[in-house]
């Protein structure tokens, strides 16, 4: 007889052999490796029946999980490594507060090195007295030498003593070796100007808050007064007593500061309110045509006429500082319209002059300034500037009316601005033209509310309407350009 038991395989004896602990004890080896397959074995199950129980639907991990994980990471004591770019960054653990942010600039902040000379102290101290203010600012006049101070000084700057610049060499047979000495004034001081100069103080402070005063900035306009920040200034304090040498034949400091800040690579920041011009003669053709641009500077006083007639320089300047107190964020911003019913172009330069012209003139030929003055080398040369201008017209009915400043205030009910202009009464050519004659004016009333935010904003001439006229008087009104209202010309 055949027995029942039937010859089982040795994968068989091996596996009961196993798991009865019954067998030879010769090879553990094997015993290890069978309870490894087992593990494995029963992962794939494990993972199998899961993955066969998630086919119906799909779980996604809700997105405020993924947050609280992420918030986790962030809140740990641990740092967050960003991969980007295939740099590595280090953000701090949260629970470290951000670093506040820079103070914005204030006067404060500003220290102004004004270059004199000994020779001229006595008049030019007078120009300083407008607009500087001891209590708000801080400041230095450098002198070549020590002049005696008198009882009148007591709210300009300390004067300090200029380092001897003999040793530096200047070759330039036109110019004069005091521009060394200048330009050697900015490793001491940050707003460098001459003393020639008149600082709208809150317009320099709006224009200098644009820029982080912790970085590299040298600002101003071509030719023109600058601001160094306080690290350019360190950086050019190192090195401007080497560079001035390599230089001998430039002419002015603004040659020598500019050649300087090319060899640091720090280009300049061009802000078209610095005013020095370089021109001799009457300013108003400028002035009356004032770019969109607070007006920071005016330089070179002493070789143009008074900014307003039969007046002297100082207290011309005087006169500015009315309208400046009330709104110096529109100080001779000028704005353009027009007298529809006299057929009259207006044009306004706040808080200086307004001028009425017969006929109607593009608003593009209004904003270029027309040439009353002469160029640096007192030649009538139009080419000569570093910007559009047009021609005073000698057509007998294209002169303008001109009216002058002369008083500044506030209403006080509506709390607008009301500045008053008075005709400059000088002779007129015969005109035939067959409309209204501006001459019968004596008088025009701007009314205009003060906006100290003005320059927050992206920059556009304010806009000006006709409101009445009254026997000899033009009012008129300055205010925000509405949606939609356009200078046109009809």
């Amino acid at each position: 007889m055949k027995s029942n038991n039937h010859k089982d395989s040795p994968e068989k004896l091996m596996l009961d052999r196993i798991i009865t602990g019954s067998g030879s004890s010769t090879r553990p080896g094997s015993k290890l490796m069978v309870l490894l397959l087992l593990l494995v074995s029963a992962t794939y199950v494990v993972y199998t029946l899961q993955l066969i129980s998630n086919s119906r639907a799909c779980h996604v991990e809700p997105f405020s999980a993924v947050v609280r994980r992420l918030n986790d990471i962030v809140n740990s004591s641990q740092p967050l490594i960003i991969l980007q770019s295939n740099q590595t960054a280090v953000i701090e653990s949260h629970s470290s507060a951000p670093p506040p942010p820079p103070p914005e600039t204030e006067l404060h902040h500003v220290v102004f090195g004004i270059a004199a000379s000994a020779r001229l102290w006595k008049q030019r101290k007078e120009y300083i007295k407008i607009w500087y203010k001891p209590d708000k600012m801080r400041g230095y006049v450098w002198l070549e030498k020590p002049v005696k101070r008198l009882d009148d000084e007591t709210n300009l700057p300390p004067v300090r003593i200029s380092t001897d610049t003999s040793k530096f060499p200047y070759k330039n047979i036109q110019g004069h070796r005091s521009a060394i000495r200048i330009s050697r004034i900015v490793t001491e001081t940050f707003v460098m100007r001459d003393d020639d100069t008149v600082f709208v103080a809150e317009n320099l402070i709006r224009l200098l808050r644009k820029y982080d005063h912790s970085q590299m900035y040298y600002i101003g306009s071509l030719s023109e007064r600058f601001a160094v920040s306080y690290p350019l200034a360190v950086a050019l304090s190192k090195m401007q007593d080497r560079c001035i040498k390599r230089y001998p034949a430039l002419y002015g400091s603004d040659d020598r500061m500019q050649a300087c800040m090319a060899e640091l690579g720090v280009p300049l920041t061009k802000e078209l309110g610095f005013h020095q011009y370089d021109v001799y003669g009457n300013l108003f053709g400028l002035l009356a045509a004032h770019p969109v641009a607070p007006l920071v500077t005016l330089h070179h006083l002493d070789v143009v006429e008074p900014i307003f007639p039969n007046m002297t320089r100082v207290d011309a300047l005087k006169r500015l500082q009315g309208p400046a107190m009330l709104d110096s964020a529109g100080l001779m911003q000028q704005s353009i319209c027009y007298d529809k019913r006299r057929k009259w172009t207006v044009s306004v330069s706040w808080g200086y002059a307004a001028q009425i012209f017969r006929g109607i003139f593009s608003a593009r030929e209004m904003e270029m300034p027309s040439r009353t003055f002469l160029n640096w080398y007192r030649r009538a040369d139009y080419t000569a500037y570093a910007f559009n201008t047009r021609p005073v017209s000698r057509h007998p009915c294209k002169k303008p009316f001109v009216f002058y400043m002369t008083t500044t205030g506030v209403h006080p009910i509506t709390n607008m601005t009301v500045s008053r202009y008075e005709s400059h009464r000088v002779a007129q050519p015969e005109c035939r033209w067959k409309m209204a004659n501006p001459g019968d004016l004596r008088t025009v009333i701007v009314y205009k509310k003060p906006d100290p935010y003005l320059w927050d904003r992206s920059p556009r001439r304010n806009c000006c309407r006709v409101k009445s006229k009254k026997n000899n008087t033009l009012e008129i009104s300055v205010a925000v350009c509405k949606e939609g209202e356009v200078v046109e010309v009809m």
